[in-house]
């Protein structure tokens, strides 16, 4: 993002705000992560270990998860960049 026109004070609030909306995000994603995988492999309440199964599960269920993300944030990339350039192309910028 261009902060160019804002002055520093200005521009040092804008970077803590996003920040901190990355921060948010980041934690929103980590606690979906961690509840979908435990509900789906948390099996066996009679131990605080996990069973083997049930690491394996959480391996593959985290795993899945941040490729997912991975991919929607490269597409959503994709997405902005092609957004960025039609614009420029319609401004002749």
């Amino acid at each position: 993002m261009d902060f160019s026109q804002f002055n520093g004070a200005e521009q040092a609030q804008m970077t803590r705000l996003i920040e901190k909306k990355q921060m948010q995000d980041f934690m929103k994603l980590y606690s979906g992560m961690v509840e979908r995988c435990f509900n789906a492999c948390a099996q066996d309440f009679t131990s605080k270990a996990l069973s083997t199964n049930e690491k394996t599960c959480v391996q593959n269920c985290t795993d899945k998860f941040l490729k997912h993300s991975e991919r929607v944030g490269a597409r959503f990339a994709e997405h902005n960049a092609g957004m960025s350039t039609l614009a420029r192309e319609q401004t002749g910028c």
